[in-house]
């Protein structure tokens, strides 16, 4: 019997979604049907999205971030709980036998109030944990906890730390690559003119910028390049490092590929400022506060990283998602990391 999901995904900014196509795959050899319903910017701000079929695209909730910090008043108007609310009321979720919740608030509440079954996969379901994080943002706790509730959760993280969370799920394999001289940066809440002057002046290295614009841009060493899902992969698998905010799956897939990380978590974005105590627990990442040049300049001497090379993850979740009787998400992380030592605990994050 062919099982209907009904996936939603937060779409502020694009890790949901990298998480969302690193498990699609496996999940379409189920007999399965799925309908997509995204959140969190505008229609016309997605892109690359034909794996999605069609996908249905809601207001939802959002934060609003101006120069990479968090603007709580932009983001308290820009919000409408009124729509919010109607949305949750109006989803239909009769027809479906499961919902998938990546931290997309308009499922999650809907299921709730109506008495369906709903798994929630996020980073954010890794926080019900004893897991490293940043000291102090109790309001940003609670509203973690309350954006998209279930009773089902799943929640990923860079290492076990002895909690039932599971290894990052990414699209990435890893791969030893020669140095090529060349840097991604991606800080899509940054402003491209802080960027550029940020990487202006370091000859000897070409900068691959990613952001939101119509078309490529020449910059004498750095390269702007408009958004692009396919493009934005070749170039991470072939450069030496790369420069970013500090959102999760970004990073999750620089340690697969081994490749070292500068990151600049947003303020006031909890999540990221707990990303970078498990980085740095993990000697994984060098974190810069504002666009340093200082720091840049250090950083770009640091020779390449290792891969770390994650358990396998998107077959056996979506073998367990599937499964009607599926069992309690301690046996399914157990199972998934299996023999794989922590790097965290054990070596301080160094790889023999």
């Amino acid at each position: 019997m062919t099982l209907k999901i009904l996936y939603g995904v937060q779409g502020t900014g694009n890790g949901h979604i990298a998480r969302t196509r690193a498990l699609l795959p496996a999940l379409k050899n189920k007999d399965v049907e799925i309908d997509f319903v995204f959140s969190g910017r505008s229609e016309e701000d997605f892109f690359d999205m034909q794996e999605y079929g069609n996908y249905r695209v809601f207001r939802g909730l959002t934060l609003i971030y101006k120069r990479g910090r968090l603007e709580i008043i932009k983001t308290v108007l820009t919000n409408n709980l009124f729509t919010f609310i109607g949305d949750v009321i109006s989803l239909n979720t009769a027809n479906y036998d499961l919902v998938i919740s990546d931290f997309e608030p308009i499922t999650a509440w809907s299921t709730r109030l109506k008495g369906k079954p709903c798994v929630a996969l996020s980073r954010q379901c890794a926080f019900d944990y004893d897991i490293p994080r940043a000291k102090g943002y109790w309001g940003s706790r609670l509203i973690m906890k309350i954006f998209a509730p279930a009773k089902t959760k799943i929640g990923f993280h860079y290492d076990h730390f002895n909690q039932p969370v599971l290894p990052p799920l990414v699209s990435a394999a890893a791969k030893v690559h020669e140095p090529s001289g060349k840097i991604l940066v991606y800080m899509g809440f940054e402003a491209i003119e802080d960027i550029v002057s940020f990487l202006s002046g370091f000859t000897g290295i070409s900068f691959e910028v990613f952001a939101k614009v119509d078309k490529r841009q020449e910059r004498g060493n750095i390269t702007i390049n408009p958004l692009s899902v396919d493009h934005f992969h070749q170039q991470l698998a072939s450069c030496d490092g790369v420069i970013s905010n500090a959102g999760f799956e970004l990073s999750s897939e620089c340690l697969v590929y081994g490749k070292k990380l500068l990151i600049k978590p947003l303020l006031g974005q909890y999540e990221q400022l707990c990303n970078v105590v498990a980085l740095e627990m993990m000697g994984r990442a060098t974190v810069m506060d504002s666009l340093d040049r200082k720091v840049l300049k250090a950083w770009l001497k640091q020779p390449v990283e290792r891969p770390i090379i994650f358990p396998k993850v998107a077959d056996a979740l979506a073998s367990w998602i599937v499964n009607p009787d599926r069992g309690d998400v301690e046996t399914l992380a157990k199972t998934i990391w299996g023999e794989y030592q922590s790097l965290a605990i054990n070596d301080g994050g160094h790889i023999a």
